[in-house]
């Protein structure tokens, strides 16, 4: 499925690279678990054990140049979605969090920008769960345009910016 050297998107923790497998005994059971190391966090480790279907399926390649590209052009396109009451709001972009789902994250950056937009308009400021929650679906994404692009995170927003721009 996956080789050491891939680099993969791994749950919340983003971009990791697969830098071995090894047998351990983390929980009991000897089994044989992923070795990966998040890219922007060089000291942390995440094992995923090669025979958990559910924690596999949190691990997925990366997306192509090409996917990228054609994710920014349909960014304009993408609708907001905005969820007045706090407590649904919080439950659903927890969820899209965690599903990790790149059109949803998109959707989810998107209506949490021209919302803050709003409340400043208004004077105020964005709530600090929905703050959080943009700070996440940010880095996620962010991240693995950065590295599929090769470039620095804090260069996407300008280079998605430019693309767009040039639509």
């Amino acid at each position: 499925m996956f080789c050491v050297g891939d680099t993969v998107i791994y749950g919340t923790q983003g971009v990791c690279k697969i830098v071995g497998t090894e047998e351990n005994d983390l929980s009991g059971d000897t089994m044989e678990y992923y070795v990966l190391r998040p890219v922007y966090d060089e000291n942390s480790t995440v094992f995923v054990p090669m025979g958990n279907k559910a924690l596999l399926e949190r691990m997925r390649s990366v997306l192509s140049a090409e996917e990228i590209y054609a994710m920014i052009k349909n960014m304009p396109e993408q609708e907001t979605i905005w969820i007045d009451d706090d407590n649904d709001r919080k439950t659903a972009y927890q969820e899209i969090i965690n599903r990790g789902n790149r059109e949803e994250l998109v959707r989810l950056i998107k209506t949490l920008h021209m919302h803050k937009l709003e409340q400043q308009q208004k004077g105020r400021k964005l709530h600090i769960s929905d703050e959080g929650f943009l700070k996440q679906a940010e880095t996620l994404l962010y991240n693995e345009f950065a590295i599929v692009l090769n470039i620095k995170p804090n260069e996407v927003v300008p280079f998605i910016t430019q693309q767009i721009e040039l639509n």
